[in-house]
């Protein structure tokens, strides 16, 4: 009762999101499974999570979701009303083309842990399949983030199809209440195969939505960087496909910024003798925080390096956090079994 008043759901179906969060937030509710649940798809991939949250709250994009889970939750009923019998559960389709690093971006992952707590503490048993389809390799990384959220028992109704996805959702959903664009026979009225009146396909959102040009984030560590030397930050990656990453903004003045991998280990190296990851460049993070990931390809000890060697008369104050995120084993192995038998889920 509680969460229904704090969040306002008995006028939530005729609350409307601001413009820009309704022209790009992707997803839609389409179709019904074979037994008359309905399904919503969310394109995960097609989100520009930063310029989402430089256009909007992120408490409007939680709400958003919550007004999905709620406008499904009315389709049971309409749904249990034509059939007669009890329609209790949806089904989601998690659409991950286009999942890049950038949808790594700590407040962006922030929006889907917070929606998932939210869905698991309030909605419990509500799900009853989360297809996952076209998962590039990064998608272990990005599922151990959100991973914690979900109950055991959610975690097992995840279903990660393989490349011939298109065929393997008709076990889960008649080809009829598929869109054309996923594998189905659906189209909108005037013939569009991606059926646009059902689902938003996101998208860039333009600049001109931004309404600031940073979202505000506490950081773990803040130093100070002496005139005409550098702080060099060690990170010890274990094992391939871990992705490495930080934010950071400066007081004041700009900051040089670059990642390197160690030749040698436990021993202290100068950034010129080690291999470079990412090139070195001076950064105006005192006007807009910098943040960035990549991933590690191989193991050993990344370093990033804050650069004011030239600055010869000023120190420079620099707050950061960085961090190493580790794939999901189990999802990781999934994803290279379907990618040994020539099913890579990505196709």
């Amino acid at each position: 009762m509680e969460f229904r008043k704090q969040q306002d759901l008995d006028n939530i179906l005729t609350w409307q999101a601001s413009e820009v969060v309704q022209l790009y937030d992707s997803g839609g509710m389409c179709g019904y499974d074979y037994e008359g649940c309905p399904v919503w798809f969310d394109l995960v991939g097609a989100l520009d999570p930063k310029g989402l949250l430089l256009s909007a709250s992120k408490q409007e994009l939680i709400r958003k979701r919550i007004k999905a889970f709620e406008l499904l939750l009315k389709e049971c009923e309409i749904q249990s009303q034509k059939l007669g019998r009890k329609i209790e559960t949806v089904v989601i389709v998690f659409d991950l083309e286009g999942l890049s690093l950038k949808h790594l971006w700590k407040p962006a992952v922030e929006v889907y842990q917070q929606y998932f707590a939210l869905v698991e503490a309030n909605y419990p048993e509500t799900i009853k399949h989360l297809l996952v389809v076209r998962a590039p390799r990064l998608f272990p990384v990005a599922f151990n983030l959100v991973k914690s959220f979900l109950t055991e028992v959610t975690q097992k109704k995840i279903v990660i199809l393989g490349g011939n996805w298109k065929q393997e959702m008709s076990k889960f959903i008649s080809p009829d209440q598929v869109p054309m664009e996923y594998g189905g026979t659906m189209t909108d009225p005037d013939g569009n195969p991606k059926c646009l009146t059902k689902i938003n396909y996101g998208g860039e959102v333009p600049k001109s939505y931004h309404l600031h040009n940073q979202v505000r984030v506490q950081y773990e560590h803040t130093v100070t960087v002496g005139r005409g030397s550098s702080l060099q930050v060690d990170n010890e990656i274990l094992f391939p496909g871990c992705v490495l990453r930080w934010q950071f903004a400066s007081d004041g003045a700009d900051i040089g910024f670059g990642v390197f991998l160690k030749t040698q280990q436990g021993e202290q190296q100068r950034v010129g003798e080690m291999t470079e990851v990412l090139s070195s460049q001076r950064y105006n993070a005192h006007m807009v925080p910098e943040d960035g990931s990549l991933t590690c390809h191989k193991p050993g000890v990344y370093v990033l390096c804050f650069d004011n060697t030239y600055s010869l008369i000023h120190a420079k104050k620099v707050s950061y956090t960085v961090e190493v995120l580790l794939p999901d084993k189990a999802a990781e192995e999934k994803i290279q079994g379907l990618e040994a038998t020539g099913s890579s889920p990505a196709q």
